[in-house]
């Protein structure tokens, strides 16, 4: 079974960096895990961002129907417990709750180190996160980026353009290293 990775609101916010991360898990990289809180916080991102609610509803639906087991509940009561940032406690609560192996995020500095102690989750940035899948899986890696990039139609994309909108989503050195397995 994949290891489990629980994915903080930041980090699933993005189109392009949302698509990958959700191929990768369909791929069997890793098992992706979020709460209802936190897809809760990406709608209210993207539709403060200016973006059609029925659009992200959408997506948060397709998310739920093709990932039923990847909602946590019943962390809600070791929230008060977590002592990192009063803001993303019941990220790192939902995250210990189904023992989670990393908690993806790009908020690193709201999980100090002595908040995490108590609990075996590691918190992980999406540009880390994603170079280990790559060095892990390069070939299902490369595949899901070209898929990727054969699926966006409307307009077109390249693989270069898949790669160049990872970079500016937040994850430079994985679009870096990329380029060198394509």
């Amino acid at each position: 079974m994949a290891f489990p990775a629980f994915f903080d609101a930041c980090t699933l916010y993005g189109i392009r960096l949302t698509d990958l991360i959700l191929r990768l898990a369909d791929a069997g990289a890793f098992r992706p895990l979020w709460s209802d809180e936190v897809l809760d916080e990406v709608r209210r991102n993207v539709v403060g961002a200016g973006v059609d609610p029925s659009g992200i509803d959408a997506r948060i639906d397709a998310m739920q129907t093709y990932f039923p087991d990847a909602t946590v509940t019943g962390y809600e009561a070791l929230t008060a417990a977590m002592t990192c940032d009063p803001k993303d406690r019941h990220v790192l609560a939902a995250a210990v709750r189904s023992k989670a192996d990393v908690l993806v995020t790009f908020n690193l500095r709201d999980f100090p180190g002595a908040s995490l102690e108590p609990f075996d989750v590691e918190v992980v940035h999406p540009d880390d996160f994603l170079l280990d899948q790559l060095d892990l899986f390069p070939g299902v890696v490369t595949r899901v980026l070209r898929e990727l990039a054969e699926d966006y139609v409307d307009p077109p994309l390249t693989i270069d353009d898949v790669l160049e909108d990872l970079r500016r989503a937040g994850v430079p050195r994985f679009a870096s290293d990329a380029r060198r397995y394509l």
